[in-house]
């Protein structure tokens, strides 16, 4: 499910940089932040799950054409959203990290 904000000044723009406030609100669950950038971290039993799900979230981020930093630290897997151009958390950060959140779902099965 998606979220657009709507301020009737603006309208509809998924590119607008959110409030810290927006952003605590909208987060969603496992994952921390502020308006400059929302992360998670992921771990898994061995290095090569890990690696697995980074090439998973990198095909997701493909798909959506909007793109996290995706760090491996051996088992463990950090996913970070913000948008370059904007300097910060917009939308389409927290509609990627929903969409991660999903996919990690499916992986755990939780």
């Amino acid at each position: 499910m998606s979220y657009h904000p709507y301020d009737p000044r603006m309208a509809y723009d998924p590119e607008r940089r959110l409030t810290d406030g927006d952003v605590q609100e909208l987060k969603p669950e496992g994952w921390w932040g502020d308006d400059g950038k929302i992360a998670r971290d992921f771990k898994f039993d061995t290095y090569q799950a890990g690696v697995d799900f980074a090439v998973r979230v990198a095909a997701l981020a493909e798909e959506r054409d909007h793109h996290p930093d995706i760090h491996i630290y051996y088992r463990r897997v950090r996913v970070n959203y913000f948008t370059h151009v904007v300097g910060g958390v917009t939308v389409l950060d927290i509609e990627g990290a929903r969409a991660v959140n999903e996919l990690w779902a499916g992986v755990t099965g939780a």
